[in-house]
């Protein structure tokens, strides 16, 4: 008797993991831990595959575990990492049976910070400098930063910074930024009175650091007409969505005063136009819709906008990408049975079993993949060209000492991207001998 069953598609759960020190700072190197759940409607027996993904793009092994019962289980699953020096980063977890999902990726960092308060060549130094621009400001005290405040943070190595600004001894701006080797960061004042002071940036992680005092001085004085509004288009950004050959952008759009700014975009197909209003001097972004593109212009191309103001036009251009056909994905259909070998019937052991599954591909590629039987990798890693439907068998030998040969068995892809085709049982029996004759 010979029976083969599939896994039918169940809802699964994850939860995003959870590290057990999501910001660390202190002595490396240090173990983190990370765990998440995983939901699993079971009827019978189920096997769940899983794998942990990481920030830095790789992945982890794949655990099964194997569940009895009935009605939904909660499996908890966990992972150490050990960091010897500074990273920000993620983990996820992605279950690949019964049912393919994946969490949302659980973030983290880690600071490391010689405790002992001994610096060595290998610690990181912070140091600061600051500015003002202009220092001096003689006119009509409006709104809008009229004295811009720039500090320089340099470091002997890569590391996350933590910064505060100091404006007449009060904290007034805070932040924290990844600094390579220097970095500027900054706020302005809109004073409503004549005065004079000082800003001061101070660094207080992983290092601590004071700028000198960058020191300022306003004059309130009434103000003269204003001039008129000047308007302006800068930072054009395109961008080429390649699923869909579809082409976008966006750009800044700038009045020096209160004015009504017509706009056209242009270089991608019809001309799209639009207008914004200016109550006073500022910036406002505005967007081209993603639209499909074909022809010629699938090929990369220039898109042009035309902003037209009360006193002057302006415009600027920048190119776009061509698009590029999307890269091949595979599938898999789930495995059925080929086929029984009950030759292996004699030598006291349960038949052996053919399997055979269909790769899937939307495109020519190189599909990796390999089987696990009863959850087990057996055999190597293989390799198919495969540009559609591409038919793949596997045997397994009969069970030693039995007259049945059973288990579970699945196909697992890992590239160009990861799926399966689910968990199949079998189950083959030698068949009985043939009645002696009397």
């Amino acid at each position: 008797t010979t029976t083969t069953t599939a896994a039918k598609s169940a809802k699964v759960s994850v939860t995003a993991p959870k590290a057990s020190t999501g910001d660390y700072q202190g002595s490396c190197p240090v173990k983190v831990n990370f765990s998440a759940k995983i939901k699993v409607p079971v009827k019978g027996k189920t096997e769940l595959a899983y794998r942990w993904l990481h920030g830095d793009g790789s992945k982890g092994k794949v655990q099964v575990v194997k569940l009895k019962g009935h009605g939904t289980k909660s499996v908890t699953v966990k992972e150490s990492v050990t960091f010897k020096g500074d990273v920000k980063g993620w983990e996820a977890v992605q279950v690949l049976g019964p049912k393919k999902v994946t969490s949302k990726k659980g973030y983290f960092s880690v600071t490391c910070v010689d405790l002992k308060g001994v610096r060595t060549d290998k610690d990181v130094s912070v140091s600061a400098r600051a500015w003002a621009s202009p220092n001096s400001y003689v006119g009509p005290c409006t709104p809008g930063d009229k004295i811009d405040f720039t500090g320089l943070i340099s470091t002997n190595r890569p590391t996350w910074v933590r910064y505060r600004w100091v404006l007449n001894g009060e904290v007034v701006d805070h932040g924290k930024v990844k600094v390579w080797s220097k970095r500027k960061v900054g706020f302005g004042i809109s004073p409503r009175h004549s005065q004079r002071g000082w800003a001061q940036l101070e660094v207080y992680g992983p290092d601590s650091a004071s700028s000198n005092r960058a020191y300022y001085k306003v004059w309130c004085k009434d103000s003269t007409p204003a001039p008129a509004a000047k308007v302006s288009a800068t930072n054009l950004v395109t961008a080429t969505n390649h699923d869909g050959c579809k082409v976008g952008a966006h750009a800044t759009v700038s009045s020096t005063g209160p004015a009504r700014v017509q706009y056209t975009w242009t270089g991608r197909g019809a001309a799209v136009s639009g207008q914004v209003f200016f109550s006073g001097s500022g910036s406002k972004t505005i967007d081209l819709p993603e639209q499909a593109v074909s022809g010629d212009a699938a090929k990369g191309g220039k898109i042009t906008l035309t902003v037209t103001g009360p006193n002057n036009s302006d415009s600027i251009t920048q190119s776009y990408a061509a698009c590029e056909a999307p890269k091949p994905t595979a599938s898999v259909s789930a495995v059925t049975q080929a086929g029984v070998r009950n030759d292996m019937c004699k030598d006291n052991r349960g038949p052996g079993v053919d399997f055979t599954a269909t790769l899937h591909t939307t495109g020519a590629t190189t599909v990796k993949y390999h089987w696990l039987v009863n959850g087990v990798q057996d055999g190597p890693e293989l390799e198919r060209q495969v540009n559609g439907d591409l038919a793949v068998t596997w045997g397994i030998g009969g069970t030693h000492n039995s007259q049945e040969t059973k288990g579970s068995i699945q196909l697992v892809v890992t590239s160009p991207n990861a799926t399966t085709s689910g968990v199949a049982q079998f189950s083959a029996t030698c068949p009985s001998p043939a009645p002696v004759a009397s």
